[in-house]
């Protein structure tokens, strides 16, 4: 007699699915160039976006052997368009902030804050994924508490990066550091990032598990691609 299998066969992936990550990697990169346009600050705008001109050639070298999930890649997108509008203007200047700021009657541009809201909301769907398609931890209750730590973890390294710029470049990194005067920026933008990866597993938690559910266990523990029609 044949041994059960231990696992389901895995799903087929929509036409749809197969055409959103090169979309969403055209929007962005059209984004991208268009923010290099005539930014408020070339260096603010090389320093911010930096991440996006690093983590999307990774994601297109790495993509045959280890596809992302169509949330995740939603989701990157999303924080890639955030980084290259806050390149664009300096976080301070973001007119969305501005307008945010009016109609709230806040005493500063909050899209900084945003920003470091996302940077945890984001990193928390990433650090989950990869954790649950390439270790030990699917469906252990240390998987979130470990994917929050990661992402507390990252902002405080961003802190530190941000700390660094300003050591080398003085005045000049104010736009970068955009603490608009708040001696508290650095322990808000960590407490924002820490809310935002613990509302995301929240919040995505359900939904994120459907998708990988395409995704089965290979030889040796290796993540294999989604099955395609």
């Amino acid at each position: 007699m044949k041994p059960t299998p231990t696992t389901s066969p895995t799903p087929a992936t929509s036409p749809t699915s197969r055409r959103l990550p090169p979309v969403l990697a055209v929007a962005v990169l059209f984004a991208l160039a268009l923010s290099g346009l005539q930014p408020h600050d070339r260096i603010t705008w090389a320093m911010e976006t930096c991440w996006v001109m690093a983590g999307l050639p990774l994601l297109v070298a790495v993509w045959r052997r280890f596809p992302l999930s169509p949330l995740l890649c939603c989701l990157l997108a999303a924080h890639a368009l955030i980084l290259i509008v806050g390149g664009h203007y300096t976080y301070a200047q973001v007119p969305l902030g501005h307008w945010l700021q009016d109609v709230l009657d806040l005493s500063r541009n909050p899209y900084d804050r945003i920003g470091h809201l996302v940077q945890g909301f984001v990193p928390a769907l990433l650090v989950r994924e990869l954790l649950v398609r390439t270790s030990p931890l699917r469906g252990s209750a240390w998987l979130a508490p470990l994917t929050v730590c990661a992402c507390l973890a990252f902002s405080a390294f961003f802190e530190l990066i941000e700390w660094w710029s300003a050591l080398i470049g003085g005045a000049g990194a104010d736009a970068f550091l955009a603490t608009q005067g708040d001696p508290w920026d650095t322990q808000w933008d960590m407490a924002c990032a820490l809310l935002g990866a613990i509302v995301s597993l929240l919040l995505l938690s359900r939904v994120h598990d459907r998708q990988l559910a395409r995704y089965g266990t290979g030889e040796e523990g290796r993540t294999a691609r989604p099955r395609t029609a």
